[in-house]
């Protein structure tokens, strides 16, 4: 029992590692977490209701969660066959084919849930 424990624990150091190196070198991430990050003082602004906040969060996390595989994915690519190959090409364009999927649905998401508050705001300026 206490090897599995520290087995588990040594295991989370190895999640904070690979966050942090996501976090400090990846550029995709870095812009992901920055837009991320936007989109949760909106939702603070708006004071978002609950259920907005799960989506939200969802969003965001995976959009992070498949922007950090593609990265993954495109280390390894480079790893095997760091020159251009046409399949490798695919396999990276793929990749980051799923990025683009869950960043379009976390768009989507967003604007279902930001776009009453903002037309609301807007009409209150007005008058």
């Amino acid at each position: 029992m206490k090897r599995f424990v520290k087995g588990r624990l040594k295991s989370v150091k190895y999640v904070f590692k690979g966050m942090f190196k996501l976090l400090s070198s990846e550029h995709a991430i870095i812009s992901q977490c920055i837009i991320g990050t936007s989109f949760l003082i909106l939702g603070l602004y708006f004071n978002i209701t609950r259920i907005e906040w799960m989506f939200l969060f969802f969003s965001i996390g995976l959009v992070l969660t498949v922007e950090s595989l593609n990265t993954a994915i495109e280390l390894t690519c480079n790893f095997i066959h760091p020159a251009h190959h046409k399949k490798i090409g695919l396999i990276k364009d793929i990749a980051a084919g799923a990025v683009g999927f869950a960043a379009i649905f976390a768009l989507i998401n967003a604007i279902l849930i930001f776009y009453p508050y903002i037309t609301k705001f807007y009409i209150e300026i007005q008058c």
